[in-house]
């Protein structure tokens, strides 16, 4: 054996599917073009192959390699994928080789066609079902008090008057979106879910030059200092003791109900100068509530869209699409003090996208759901919490709106407004129980410890790996071939790149059904 000689691969009955699969894919293709056109120098020019052919041991492996490339090649024109015209075309030819290569590049040129037919295809029915979503959008959001109304023309529905109609636009002159709020009484029915995608809204990144970096390579904390040897970075959490952070006093007093929405001075922020007027009542606060609606349909990464805060006696919703670029150097600093307690429900992913966002890492947290499974409540929900301790029924179907939507219509205002109103009071009286039901055991700490968990872990982006496509969804339901598992894997590297270089998700470029239905029927 030569040395640059490779060593045969295993049996194929000694081989993983997924070790062949990624063998297969992996590796560009100008690199495995590159090789091949260094190994094809090797063979040996005409007068000397037909020398070198006289003997066995280079006869033998030569005509087996032919073989399989002939038995290859004419799989390929039997091909039930190709249609019946190109099927009952003539078989690959062996005995002339300028045949052989005018049939190979035939072929060619029928695949590329095949795949741009289908591409057309695929884009036509993208955008029927965003047509078509838009007026599936106005009947969905029309039932649960406003309706979304796309173009110029405005159209009257049995309930709503001239006064009802909302004069505010979207963003965007073109195919603008419209609210026209209608009168509850008026609907009738269950109430349909609120659309997670309205095709019609521009993208922010777009409209307000948001720059992200989707390069398949580790997320720069780039405002946490380092380790000594700058392998990982530091979380300014880890530099606190327990002790600063824990709070053991609680209210003497039974907690007062915070006012009705109606009642608090409320405030949206987006503009500078406003967003420096709240900093500065956040700096005179002791602790405020958090929450963050976020969209991931039509990015990449995610956008936070909307920062909803509360003080003790105000409301605040931040407009963080409009002011992204400008919200870690304003709210870190107050979001790091550890002297100001934080508190959220469910923080979990909205400390990620924070430090994702905006550069903002958080320290003296108190989640609420923690404290809700360590007091082993009936539900963890904020839902059940808002139900149990203020008997406010929040409508969570908002849960999964389009949080990019602007102007933000009343009813979700309303929701977002909710979802931190009143969370303080939630967490006195919930310090209260933890302090009340404890025996042995100190809840109320073992609620700061779990919060400080939270805030500690840090981003991470996705990153393309050989092996990446062994997660997705439903892979595992279908018993996929090492051939099928090679072509999964290189169409989820190509929708990767796609989803990238267009800050798109991967699901809106081609959701994991269609990939896995691709996957199988190409191989």
């Amino acid at each position: 054996m030569e040395a640059d000689e490779a060593p045969h691969p295993p049996p194929p009955w000694k081989q993983n599917k997924s070790a062949v699969a990624v063998e297969a894919s992996s590796g560009p293709l100008a690199s495995a073009a590159a090789r091949l056109s260094a190994r094809s120098r090797a063979i040996p020019p005409a007068r000397d192959f037909h020398f070198y052919n006289n003997f066995p041991s280079f006869k033998s492996p030569v005509a087996a390699a032919a073989a399989r490339a002939e038995s290859s090649l004419g799989g390929l024109g039997a091909s039930t994928l190709l249609p019946k015209q190109q099927q009952q075309q003539p078989p690959f030819p062996t005995e002339d080789l300028d045949d052989a290569y005018d049939w190979l590049v035939a072929r060619n040129d029928d695949l590329l066609e095949m795949f741009a037919a289908s591409a057309d295809e695929f884009k036509a029915l993208r955008e029927k079902e965003e047509a078509q979503g838009r007026k599936v959008a106005a009947e969905k959001m029309a039932g649960d008090g406003f309706q979304v109304v796309y173009g110029k023309k405005k159209k009257k529905k049995m309930g709503m008057g001239e006064e009802g109609v909302g004069r505010s636009e979207a963003f965007g002159s073109s195919g603008s979106v419209r609210m026209a709020t209608m009168d509850r009484a008026a609907a009738s029915g269950p109430k349909p879910k609120v659309p997670f995608h309205i095709p019609t809204i521009p993208r922010p990144q777009d409209v307000h030059r948001i720059v992200v970096d989707n390069t398949s390579k580790p997320f720069d904390h780039a405002f946490l200092e380092r380790s000594d040897d700058g392998a990982r970075a530091i979380h300014p959490l880890e530099k606190l003791p327990m002790e600063q952070l824990f709070d053991r006093r609680v209210p003497e007093s039974e907690p007062l109900k915070p006012p009705a929405l109606d009642d608090t001075p409320f405030t949206f922020v987006e503009d500078r100068k406003t967003l420096e007027v709240l900093v500065t009542k956040l700096k005179s606060a002791t602790e405020f509530a958090v929450d963050l609606e976020h969209n991931h349909y039509r990015s990449f990464q995610g956008l936070t869209c909307l920062m909803q805060i509360s003080t003790r006696t105000e409301d605040f919703i931040v407009d963080t699409l409009k002011l992204r670029n400008c919200l870690g150097e304003n709210l870190r600093e107050v979001f790091q003090d550890p002297t100001k307690k934080k508190v959220m429900h469910g923080a979990g992913r909205d400390i990620i996208w924070l430090q994702r966002d905006f550069g903002i890492y958080v320290c003296n947290l108190f989640d609420t759901g923690q404290a809700s499974r360590i007091l082993q409540m009936d539900r963890n929900s904020l839902e059940h919490l808002l139900q149990y301790f203020c008997g406010v029924t929040a409508n969570k179907e908002y849960q999964s709106a389009d949080w990019r939507l602007r102007p933000l219509p009343d009813e979700m205002t309303k929701y977002a407004r909710e979802d931190t109103h009143y969370l303080l009071y939630i967490y006195d009286l919930m310090r209260l129980r933890l302090v009340n039901e404890s025996s042995g055991d100190d809840l109320l700490l073992e609620v700061c410890k779990r919060s400080n968990e939270i805030c500690l872990q840090l981003y991470e982006k996705e990153l393309l790996t050989d092996s990446s496509y062994l997660y997705i969804h439903g892979l595992k339901e279908n018993d996929l071939s090492a051939r099928q598992l090679a072509v999964l894997a290189g169409l989820y590297k190509w929708r990767d790149g796609v989803a990238r270089a267009e800050d798109e998700s991967t699901g809106y470029i081609l959701p994991n059904k269609t990939l896995l239905e691709i996957g199988i029927a190409l191989s």
